[in-house]
């Protein structure tokens, strides 16, 4: 059975014991940028509970102009005030660099993306490097930005200062 075929029967059996739909506007007015990395299951490491918070993910967790695009969203139409940041250790962004990732996918497929991978080899200088991103930005109504880095052997969450 195909990965995709085997979420649509859990979803069938979750279904079953949905409760009822949320609110849109998040109850605790927080977005959360995270890497995506499958190691990091942030409503439990976070305390949330569904419709508490927008969750935004990508590779490392960086701030691109998608990022900010749903931050803003998120701010001026859904009234969140506060972001936080979840990078992690043992980051697969830790094992490569902007060029040779592009060379990589440039060889693998004839074209070299236009955007920068954001590779980067200290986590708490690239969560520092996204919070300043994120008070700079223009666009957002509440600059309440705080980093943390997760401990994926330790479960453990620090914030970076």
């Amino acid at each position: 059975m195909a990965e995709i075929d085997r979420m649509l029967v859990a979803n069938e059996e979750w279904a079953r014991d949905f409760a009822d739909a949320h609110p849109v506007r998040p109850a605790r007015a927080v977005a959360v940028v995270a890497c995506m990395d499958s190691r990091m299951p942030l409503f439990g490491l976070l305390g949330l509970s569904i419709g508490d918070a927008h969750v935004i993910r990508n590779a490392g967790g960086v701030i691109t102009e998608d990022t900010i695009r749903s931050l803003t969203i998120s701010q001026h139409l859904l009234g969140t005030r506060e972001i936080v940041l979840v990078h992690h250790t043992d980051c697969g962004l830790q094992t490569t660099d902007d060029i040779s990732f592009a060379d990589r996918v440039e060889q693998a497929t004839g074209r070299r993306p236009p955007w920068a991978a954001r590779a980067f080899t200290d986590v708490d200088d690239d969560v520092r490097e996204s919070m300043r991103l994120l008070k700079e930005s223009p666009y957002l109504l509440s600059r309440e930005v705080r980093g943390t880095v997760y401990d994926v052997e330790t479960g453990r969450l620090r914030e970076v200062v």
